[in-house]
């Protein structure tokens, strides 16, 4: 059976951000991520998850605020200086409050220059911190105009490219239905790449178990294939965040 994760930047708003640590835990999840953590100090983050008995599960690099800055930089031409600068400070986040994964953002880019820029500096990154998990992550063009990663055959090609072995796929099954209309068929094309999974519903982006995909099958499918990995809930909850936890209950086989 996978792990099972809160994503509290998006989850449990209706608590003040530190008290959603011990909220995840009572309402049944064993780890959490957090998009950006860099506005509170780790010291304060780490105890929140020692009293509450969770685990970091993925942070993301770079570290703007949420609500203002780029979606990354790795894959920005010209902006490498910047990137790594920024990678060390993540990295330095992600050790300090045991991060399992740390998600590398590509930013708004086009074109070969933008891809070697991109390759280059997830080599760059993997040599850096080898015993950190780094990920890559396609994300929808509709939510993310001209993000530079928008494909998940794309992210599989710069995988193989990189050819990195702490760099893996970090597969959102809200990602893969909106780009391709069949988030199943991307899971059967590139699932065994996965080495985070995220999960919400299409459309809206709300609770899983509603919408378009059939995720009672999805779940199903990731008990049969072994993964072990973590299943974040990443979405935004329809009304109050526990009123819409009744999918970790069909996510668990209860």
């Amino acid at each position: 059976m996978p792990r099972f994760a809160a994503n509290l930047t998006l989850l449990f708003r209706e608590l003040p951000y530190l008290d959603r640590f011990q909220a995840a835990a009572e309402h049944g999840f064993s780890g959490v991520e957090v998009l950006f953590p860099y506005d509170d100090a780790v010291s304060e983050v780490t105890r929140r998850l020692r009293t509450s008995g969770l685990k970091m599960a993925l942070i993301n690099c770079p570290p703007p605020n949420w609500a203002g800055g780029e979606r990354g930089f790795a894959a920005v031409p010209g902006l490498t200086e910047r990137f790594r600068h920024d990678f060390k400070r993540s990295l330095r986040y992600a050790e300090a409050l045991g991060a399992e994964h740390m998600h590398i953002m590509a930013g708004k880019a086009v074109g070969l220059v933008a891809r070697q820029t991109y390759v280059g500096n997830l080599r760059w990154a993997a040599a850096q911190a080898p015993k950190q998990s780094l990920t890559i992550e396609p994300l929808n063009g509709e939510d993310m105009p001209g993000y530079f990663l928008n494909d998940f055959d794309q992210a599989a090609g710069i995988l193989d490219e990189v050819g990195a072995k702490n760099l893996g796929l970090q597969f959102d099954m809200y990602h893969a239905q909106m780009i391709t209309g069949d988030g199943m068929a991307v899971w059967d094309r590139h699932g065994h790449r996965a080495v985070h999974v995220q999960v919400g519903s299409v459309p809206g982006r709300h609770e899983p178990g509603v919408g378009d995909i059939d995720y009672p099958a999805f779940f199903a499918r990731l008990d049969a294939e072994g993964y072990k990995g973590w299943v974040a809930g990443e979405y935004h909850p329809a009304d109050d965040t526990r009123d819409g936890l009744g999918w970790l209950d069909f996510a668990k086989g209860s």
